[in-house]
Formats: C-alpha cells, structure tokens, sequence
C-alpha cells in the first residue's frame, strides 16, 4: 500500500488559487474602507496564510510509540499605520511589538468562513497599530533616544509566483517494518534507557498578499527521520547520541543499510561515553569537525548579524558600527544563501524562495576575506543599509525578523584533514598542553545578544575526544560544554579543512522557529574553553533489565 501524505492533498483547490484570490480581494476591501475611513490610516497591509500538513511514526524497543498526522492553516495579518519613516512597528527602548497572532483559519477554502476570520483579525490588528501609534508620537521623550534615526519600513518592489508544491508521498508499508526493525536493534542495544526512531514529514504551503501588489504561492516538502538514544553514566550524568537525516522527500531519505549502520553507530557511541571520563575544565588548542564549526558560526556569529539587532538599544550590537571592517580572521568569508537547495546531494534546510515579507531569496556575502560587508536584512531599515536581502523570516503567529537561512563558511586557508591534525598536535606542545581536545559532533548551542547579560555563548557537544601530544589513540570523553565570548573566539581561528560537513537543524528566536543550515570546513582554534556539564544525583536504574519474556 502507497499512502500518500495527507489525503486532503488530492482535494482539487487544498492549496489553490481559490485562497490567494479569496485572500487578495478581503485585503483590497479592508484596506480600501480603512484608507477611507480610519484615522490614522493604514498604508500597507499584508495578509500570510501558512498551511501546514505533517505525518509522524515514531518507535521505540520495536514498538510503534506515536502515529498521526495534523493539517492546519494559520492566518498572520500585518497593518502598518502612519508613514514608512514612522509607524507602529517602530523599536522604542529595544521592545518589538506583536500586533499578529497565527490565528487558525478553515481548512477549506469555503470564502465566507475565510473572509469572516480574516475580516474579525485585521479590524483587531488595526485597533492595535493605530493605538501604538498614537503613543508613540504623544511621547516626546521617545525622539531623543533612539540612535538610528532610519525608517520603520522599506520599499520593495512587489513579487508574482504561484507554484503549488509537490505531494509529498511515502508508503507506509515500506518504512513501518524499518523503523520498528531499527528501534528494536537500538532499544536493546546495552546501557540504552530510552530511544526513539522517527519518521516526520511535512508539506507547507505560503499564500501572502499585500497592498503593494505582491501575490505569491510557494512552499517547501521537509522529511525528517531521527536516530537517538539516552543513557545514564555511573556518576549519574545523562547522556545521549543521535544521526538525523532530512531531505525533501522520503525517497532521499537513507536505505536500509545506511539506517542500520545509524543505528550501530549511535548504539556503539553512547556505549563508549557511559564508560568514558569526565573532562575538567580546560583552556586550550582543539579542532571543530565541519558540523561542530557550522553549529559554532551559526551561534556566536550568524545571531550577531541579523539586522533588527542592529537597530535595538538593549541589544550588544557587537558589529553595528563594524561595516568596512576586519570581524573575522582574513582568510575566513561568509555567505548566507537561502537559493542553494543541497550540499554535496544533501538537501539544505534553510532553503526557500522568498522570505515572509515576500522579497525574493538571493544569496548575501555577509563577510568578504574577514571583511563585515553588511547585516541580513528584513523590510526593517537600519543606519545605512535600507532595503531588504530577502531574510525576514517568522513562524507562524510571530512578528518578521531579520533570521539566517543557510550560512557558508568560506576559507583560502585550507589544508588536508591530516595536516590539519598536525597542526593541532604541534600547538598542544607550542602551548605545553597536556592534550587538546577535537569536537567529532554537536547537538546545537545558544547565545546571549543582549547588554544585560553577558555577550557569551554555548555550544552543546555529543562526541568529544582528547588528542595527546605523545602519539597515543585518541580518548573519548564526556561531560563538557564549549563556552566562550565571540570577539575573542573568532580571533583563535588559525585554519580550516579542505573538506566542508553539514549541519540541518531549527533555530529559535524572536520571530519563532525557523529551518536553518550550516555548512564550514574544519576549525583549528588556538584556545577554546569548555566547561563541566550539568549533572544529577541520579543513578542509573538499581533493578536489573528485563528479559525478552517480561522477566529475568
């Protein structure tokens, strides 16, 4: 048996021109009686519809755990009153105002339900922007403390696109028996207390319209399928591995034989690190696998660059009055390309073709040979840079922010993996370290932006091994976090790899969950820091494992 993903898929007008034009003639008709009527008056509108279907199996000690599928629509309107100079979304003392709120909307494109909820939802954006407004220009204090001084709103010429995505398909007769064959091997594997293998997957489709002309019909497949474990050492520290695999379709996703071998090597990792040493706290040269470094570029630089951070008093603007200048070390350049959909025939999850402001996706060299170039930019203008690059990104129910998409390290300083061994090797004993240290892979990390706290960041290890100076094997280690401040970090970086990895994942911020991507080569850092890893006065369980036949 085939099932296709979400039966309403085969549903003439699911994901139509119906809705667009359903949604482009309530826009004209509220913003048109608004223009006429309202004080103040709005001069741009723009309505999103997101819809979302998504499918999930998940297994665990070979059984099926979870199952099911969801299909929902969210409508997000934006109302902007006043002029581009000055609106309602204007950042007073570094708040950023919500005025949308992802509100559910009939599935069905049945227009007067749709035009019901859509009409209801504009009338209470607007009572929100026009009382924003009217507070902001009331407060004469608010003229003088703001720096930048550029607009609230950018002009872009308005886009036309529709392309209904593609059904997504898979037969769920061929991955029930992978998956519960793979969770049965991995559940039984030892000193494994939890683990899950899931299969998820998603189609979204994007209807946006606005007054400016825009109308555009675009979206995404997405396919996940997740490999992890979690286990718990002697001393009571949690722990846990994992392989994620996403593709565009499930027909990209791993065979059989590539799923098995996920799953020895996630069974054997967290094996090893139960028995592993813990690491104390070091100061001290390591290396960064290609998926380490992107995780570690995305952290401490990609946040630093997002535009509205720019514009924000409370925020640390670490690189706000950078352009022009020497940010990274000069053999080091970033690219930010939300056009490129796969790395070395692995599909890149931060991919679209226009942003949720309705800019068109182009690539953006944020950084050339070291060079701070310019910010990723959404339709919020800030000193010096006024227009859009096509990064105004959000998930549903949130306002748009300026958000990275798929970042690219670049370097003119690359040697063999080897070498760069070497290299590493001969600093540890430049340095008259003990050992240094070489993150094989991550789970992910997050960083501090703002100037209340601390301009610092975290970036979560799974596979870290110490490497001696004196020739000995490599040793696997565990309980350690990477920590540090970015100034600092990137002026360690002495040279890459010749080969680049990848990392897919999802960032959260202030406009919501978005897909991202990393791709770099190996890091060689002269110093990094880590610092000991949380742990519990748990131990692992007293009563011994059941058998095969509920008892032992």
């Amino acid at each position: 048996m085939v099932r296709f993903f979400a039966l309403a898929l085969l549903l003439p007008g699911a994901f139509g021109q119906d809705l667009l034009h359903t949604l482009g003639q309530e826009l004209d008709r509220n913003y048109t009686t608004l223009r006429a009527k309202a004080d103040p008056a709005p001069y741009f509108i723009s309505y999103e519809v997101t819809e979302v279907e998504s499918d999930v199996l998940s297994f665990t000690m070979g059984s099926l755990q979870s199952k099911g599928g969801n299909h929902s629509r969210y409508f997000d309107v934006t109302v902007r009153v006043g002029t581009p100079e000055l609106d309602n979304y204007r950042v007073i003392r570094g708040a950023f105002p919500r005025f949308t709120s992802g509100t559910p909307i009939p599935i069905d494109n049945v227009a007067p339900a749709i035009r019901q909820r859509v009409w209801l939802d504009t009338d209470r954006a607007y009572r929100l922007a026009a009382q924003r407004l009217i507070q902001i220009k009331s407060d004469e204090s608010l003229k003088a403390a703001a720096r930048d001084q550029s607009p609230d709103f950018s002009s872009e010429p308005p886009e036309k696109f529709q392309q209904e995505t593609a059904q997504l398909e898979f037969s769920e007769r061929e991955w029930e028996p992978r998956l519960r064959k793979a969770s049965a091997v991995l559940g039984a594997s030892q000193g494994v207390l939890s683990s899950a293998v899931t299969l998820a997957l998603e189609r979204r489709q994007t209807d946006l319209v606005t007054t400016e002309g825009t109308r555009l019909e675009f979206g995404r497949q997405y396919c996940r399928l997740m490999i992890s474990a979690q286990g718990k050492a002697a001393d009571g520290m949690d722990l846990g591995t994992m392989r994620t695999f996403e593709a565009a379709g499930a027909d990209r996703l791993p065979k059989p034989a590539e799923m098995d071998k996920a799953v020895a090597e996630v069974a054997g990792e967290l094996s090893a690190l139960l028995k592993a040493p813990t690491v104390e706290p070091y100061v001290g040269p390591a290396i960064l696998s290609g998926r380490a470094a992107g995780v570690f570029f995305h952290e401490i630089f990609g946040h630093r660059v997002e535009g509205f951070r720019q514009k924000s008093e409370d925020e640390g603007q670490t690189f706000t009055h950078s352009i022009g200048q020497s940010v990274l070390p000069p053999f080091l350049s970033v690219v930010f390309d939300p056009t490129r959909k796969a790395f070395e025939g692995s599909d890149l999850n931060g991919s679209y073709l226009y942003d949720d402001e309705g800019v068109k996706a182009r690539p953006v060299t944020v950084v050339k040979d070291g060079i701070l170039k310019t910010f990723l930019m959404s339709r919020m203008p800030i000193q010096g840079i006024d227009h859009s690059n096509g990064h105004g990104r959000r998930q549903p129910g949130n306002e748009v922010m300026a958000r990275q998409s798929n970042l690219f390290v670049e370097s003119s300083k690359q040697v063999t993996e080897a070498q760069l061994r070497g290299m590493l090797i001969a600093e540890i004993k430049r340095q008259n370290k003990p050992y240094g240290l070489y993150f094989q892979d991550i789970t992910g990390g997050f960083t501090l932006t703002q100037r209340r706290g601390l301009q610092a960041f975290t970036v979560i290890p799974l596979v870290v091994y110490r490497v001696f100076p004196d020739g000995r094997p490599d040793e696997l280690v565990r309980g350690v976090s990477i920590v540090g401040t970015p100034l600092a970090s990137f002026a360690k970086i002495l040279a890459t790899s010749d080969h680049a990895e990848l990392f897919n994942g999802y960032c959260g911020a202030e406009s919501g969950s978005v897909p991202v991507a990393a791709v770099s080569p190996a890091l060689l850092l002269g110093e990094i820091e880590v610092q000991k890893k949380e742990t519990s006065s748990g131990r692992p369980p007293f009563l011994p494992r059941p058998g095969p036949g509920g008892a032992q």
